[in-house]
């Protein structure tokens, strides 16, 4: 598993040092196991063992660390259960989260067919979940043997005190791109150790010929044409005049880094207790009817943005968030989106007409949830599920000096120390040449096509419903529909919860945005009066961190929209969904209006034979918050509780999200269908 443990590890401390009741009456029970495990090794009761080693994971283990073990590994006990039946002698944890390995004991005459077997299993249970866990490589099993001589190790000296040739071929192309004056004492002696050995030691024979071929850019093989960039642009729907609108205020400036922000001269005051509805706890019986009659006539939908790949969430694994297993409950291993399924299902029964959910996709998730859904046969939801795939794509630049300055020079940097921080300005300096180079502000198609591509920002998932017909189609199936709760796949208590629907059809208005109070950990903006206008602001456009500070609530990006006033900010009207040329022009004009904020990304280029180098890009993004900003759009604000409205951005938070009584809570609001 690629998975980040220290906040698991941070968490097993916190609850050692403060002796919590539940995880010390685990440790206890495991003490009384390792005895009892102990007394049956001197037997040499190997059935017993086994049984010990999965009661202890799934008794003190799972208790101490609620996090230990995931789907993967609960699919892989049951399935080779199953088939291998009383030949399987038990489970054992090796590790605290599944990456350091896992035992399977088995009774002697089954061992070769066994091991067989388990890695037939691990490897296609691998395959069905590659788009929901994160996994760091094929799962193995290891055959291992008794060293009978120990740990043993061999002095070489002088000339013959040589790395193994493979250490060299990635190691010295690296070293050979520095300038010399950069390079350490030792560095400078292996490197001329390295080449004395090219000369007089047969296995470094030919070693010159292969750094070299490491150093030359490798010619790429000819892709397949559907894959190409201008294939793949074509397909997500980019939208070329925007590009080159955005381009042309990149490379003016009126767009970049520093004018994310919104002016210094800007006032940003905190909300005022009337801003906003206070509904933390509860709303009047009145609103409770409004939204249950509303919902009895079919006039509610739910739509889930699920279009990003959850970098936060596992560390760059590459996972569809909305995918993954992250947390039992029910009784098994749920996702975050069978999550919302279950809550859309409850409602729709409570209510008594199955409600309809539309989950939004991009380019990066769409096949692996149709897939997803179609092998779990939509989690038998009872009303229309549908998916609203991404309309909606952008192409990296080539960033402007300006901004690399600004991010390198003028945002906060970690101090390295001195030899350190000379080799990261060297590298400042040559990226910045390299940007010259290029172009500045240029279109960024010099890598592989899915590096060149970009997500453009939730504000463009509500506009890719109109785009993609997906709108049209919930319209033709509900015509009476009539208003939509959006949020984001991971706000995982956020629920049509009649009470919050009857306010918004009260207030007639055109957006409700909910928020919660914000604590220390919540980062990004809030709800604010900005020169005095009563706004959700974002926290690229604050203009300084102690903004932030003042801002006492918290935007949980969980909003009711009524549709009609919603089309007509965009200038349409219901009978325009069918003209996609219409459509397309009105959400070209809006975006227009919407704030364009750039952000720097890495990318990494390979070249080939383990090559690659690392260039920073810009990107766009527009974000569906700042829809509040526009005078015309009548927007409202109402504080919900935490466990509604908080959203689970990183694995850190699940062990608050669980003590807290918050997972509790989402699994309230559930009805899993089985």
């Amino acid at each position: 598993m690629a998975q980040d443990v220290g906040p698991i590890l941070e968490m097993v401390t916190e609850k050692y040092l403060l002796r919590s009741e539940r995880e010390w009456h685990g440790r206890s029970e495991a003490a009384l196991i390792l005895d009892d495990l102990i007394s049956r090794l001197k037997a040499g009761d190997i059935p017993a063992i086994g049984a010990l080693t999965e009661r202890n994971f799934n008794g003190p283990i799972q208790t101490i660390i609620p996090w230990a073990g995931n789907l993967y590994t609960d699919t892989l006990i049951r399935r080779v259960r199953v088939e291998l039946g009383k030949d399987f002698w038990g489970f054992w944890m090796l590790g605290g989260m599944s990456g350091g390995g896992m035992g399977f004991l088995f009774a002697p005459q089954a061992k070769a067919s066994a091991k067989e077997r388990l890695q037939a299993i691990m490897s296609a249970t691998q395959h069905e979940m590659e788009h929901a866990v994160p996994f760091a490589m094929e799962p193995v099993v290891y055959d291992f043997a008794i060293n009978e001589h120990g740990t043993q190790a061999t002095l070489f000296k002088g000339e013959s005190a040589l790395m193994p040739v493979s250490y060299y071929q990635i190691t010295v192309p690296a070293l050979l791109r520095m300038e010399s004056r950069l390079l350490s004492p030792g560095r400078l002696l292996e490197l001329e150790r390295f080449t004395a050995a090219c000369h007089s030691v047969p296995e470094f024979q030919g070693m010159v010929q292969q750094i070299f071929e490491r150093l030359i850019p490798q010619r790429p093989q000819k892709a397949d044409p559907s894959q190409s960039l201008d294939a793949l642009l074509e397909a997500h729907g980019f939208d070329r005049a925007e590009h080159e609108q955005i381009q042309a205020g990149l490379r003016s400036g009126r767009v970049g880094l520093a004018q994310n922000r919104l002016p210094i001269s800007s006032l940003i005051t905190d909300a005022r207790p009337e801003d906003l509805f206070d509904a933390t706890e509860g709303v009047s019986p009145k609103f409770h009817q409004i939204g249950k009659d509303a919902l009895a006539e079919g006039k509610v939908a739910v739509v889930s943005f699920a279009g990003g790949a959850g970098s936060r969430w596992t560390k760059g694994a590459g996972v569809v968030k909305a995918l993954n297993p992250f947390c039992r409950l029910g009784g098994k291993h749920r996702s975050f989106l069978e999550v919302q399924l279950a809550h859309s299902r409850r409602t729709g029964r409570l209510c008594g007409t199955p409600l309809p959910h539309v989950i939004t996709t991009s380019y990066l998730t769409h096949d692996a949830i149709q897939e997803h859904l179609a092998a779990q046969r939509n989690y038998d939801y009872p009303g229309p599920l549908l998916l609203s795939p991404g309309r909606s794509i952008g192409l990296r630049f080539v960033p402007m000096e300006r901004d690399l300055r600004f991010a390198w020079e003028e945002l906060p940097q970690q101090l390295l120390d001195e030899q350190a921080q000379k080799v990261r300005e060297s590298l400042h300096s040559t990226l910045i040449a390299w940007a010259r180079q290029v172009g500045e502000g240029a279109s960024y198609t010099d890598n592989v096509p899915m590096q060149c591509l970009h997500p453009v920002g939730h504000w463009y998932e509500v506009p890719n419903m109109l785009r993609n017909g997906t709108l049209l189609r919930l319209l033709d199936e509900r015509p009476r529909l009539k208003y939509l709760l959006i949020h984001n796949i991971d706000t995982t208590g956020a629920d049509v919860d009649p009470g919050l629907l009857g306010y918004h059809i009260a207030e007639g208005a055109a957006l409700t945005a909910e928020v919660i109070a914000r604590q220390v950990e919540d980062r990004g903006g809030g709800l604010a009066r900005v020169d005095g206008r009563l706004r959700l602001i974002e926290g690229l456009a604050l203009p300084s961190e102690e903004a932030e500070s003042l801002l006492s609530w918290y935007n949980s990006a969980t909003y009711w929209i009524d549709l009609d006033q919603l089309l007509a900010a965009f200038g349409l009207t219901r009978n325009d969904l069918t003209h996609k040329e219409k459509v397309h022009s009105a959400v070209r004009t809006l975006a227009v209006r919407m704030p364009t904020y750039i952000t720097l990304k890495d990318v990494k280029k390979r070249w080939g034979k383990g090559q690659e180098d690392i260039f920073p890009v810009a990107q766009f993004e527009k974000l569906w918050g700042d829809m509040t900003s526009l005078p015309e759009f009548s927007c409202r604000f109402v504080a919900v509780p935490r466990k509604r409205g908080q959203q689970l951005k990183e694995p850190a938070q699940l062990d608050g999200w669980l003590r807290d009584g918050s997972a509790d809570f989402v699994e309230s609001l559930c009805d899993w269908g089985n």
